[in-house]
């Protein structure tokens, strides 16, 4: 019998009893249902965790609702809830009950600074994952084509505590720009630029912007590029917004340059004993374990952007995330048996496809295994 079959055989041992704990799990899964159908309140509410988020057309409160349909199971619920601005989530996560968890951009936290919120809740704010970065919006009229032209015209910068009139204020004031800041809800703002009350609004939020995209504009409106330069390179990153991505407010034949910042699942650092930690811990390892899913068709395009492992300058991660990380990080490390099967190769300047390396480590293991097992007789029989 050569080397692969008796391998092949060895894993069908290894697998029937395998099958036989899961057949038994299964079984006493249905069991235990059955002696729990009744409702149990102080359950669901051990698992029920608060998500704050954005308005109702933005961005965020359709990635909570990605976080909802994805992890809601028996042992989980995320309930996903309407919020006023990064700089308000922030301070809901602090202070107000039943908020566990919020999305928020990277750089509401400086707002906190300057308003000398340095209190210990402050200290104690952390952070889950990045997220994605937002795009930078600003709608106006046609016949402005320089955002320079905005100095002293009425733009609208969203509601006071919000991540859009955080945002807004801090580009401006990078670029040097003094324009007339107004500061209605979005909804409103649209109304207002079709009437002519207002030449511009702000709107910072990850592309596409469903309110934006369907914003009719009978062809007076587009979406106003700005600069990448000077301060605005330290704090922002460059982005576009390409005809794909709007096709009533881009060209087809130029795409828009724009600014972008980035944003996080921020959370309060609760006392690993407390049943708040608990949730958080809870949320983390389903919201981390599942991740894949929420790369799949249907969901909103920016997971695609996200990368768990991702550093935030000034964000201390949550522990059970940087747990969670760690223990992905060593389970991803070669073992000592890959790492001599990979200099094997190297030294020998073997090059084989996927299928053929694992063809050959498979066999390199036995080969491994039984010179390991001669060695042991020869120690006996000495």
């Amino acid at each position: 019998m050569n080397t692969l079959s008796r391998l092949s055989n060895f894993f069908r041992r290894l697998s029937l009893p395998a099958a036989c704990v899961a057949a038994a799990l299964a079984s006493g899964t249905v069991a235990a249902s059955a002696q729990t159908a009744a409702f149990n309140p102080a359950r669901a509410n051990t698992g029920t965790l608060g998500v704050i988020s954005g308005g109702a057309d933005g961005t965020y409160i359709r990635i909570a609702a990605d976080l909802a349909n994805v992890l809601d199971g028996d042992d989980l619920r995320v309930l996903p809830m309407i919020g006023r601005g990064s700089l308000q989530n922030l301070r809901d996560i602090m202070f107000l009950r039943g908020v566990d968890i919020g999305i928020v951009q990277m750089d509401a936290r400086e707002q906190l600074k300057a308003e000398n919120l340095q209190t210990d809740a402050v200290r104690r704010l952390r952070f889950i994952t990045r997220l994605y970065n937002e795009e930078v919006h600003i709608i106006a009229n046609r016949e402005i084509t320089d955002i320079r032209q905005l100095e002293g015209r009425k733009v609208n910068i969203d509601k006071a505590g919000s991540g859009t009139n955080l945002t807004s204020r801090l580009i401006f004031d990078k670029l040097g720009i003094k324009p007339e800041m107004t500061t209605f809800d979005q909804a409103s703002s649209y109304a207002k630029l079709k009437s002519g009350d207002i030449q511009a609004a702000v709107y910072v939020a990850g592309r596409p912007v469903r309110a934006i995209a369907e914003f009719q504009t009978d062809g007076r409106f587009h979406l106003l590029p700005i600069p990448f330069e000077g301060e605005i390179a330290e704090s922002y990153f460059p982005a576009r917004f390409a005809n794909s991505d709007y096709p009533q407010l881009v060209d087809k034949e130029k795409a828009v340059e724009t600014l972008a910042v980035g944003s996080l699942l921020a959370v309060f650092n609760w006392p690993e004993s407390s049943d708040r930690y608990e949730r958080v811990k809870r949320f983390v390892d389903a919201f981390f374990s599942r991740f894949d899913e929420f790369l799949q068709p249907g969901r909103h395009p920016k997971w695609k952007e996200v990368n768990l492992a991702a550093d935030v300058p000034g964000w201390e991660r949550v522990k059970p995330a940087q747990a969670w990380l760690d223990r992905a990080a060593m389970a991803s490390k070669p073992s000592p048996q890959g790492q001599s099967f990979e200099s094997f190769l190297k030294g020998r300047g073997i090059d084989v496809s996927a299928e053929q390396r694992e063809v050959l480590f498979r066999e390199f293991l036995a080969w491994q295994s039984d010179r390991q097992r001669s060695a042991r007789r020869v120690t006996r029989q000495d």
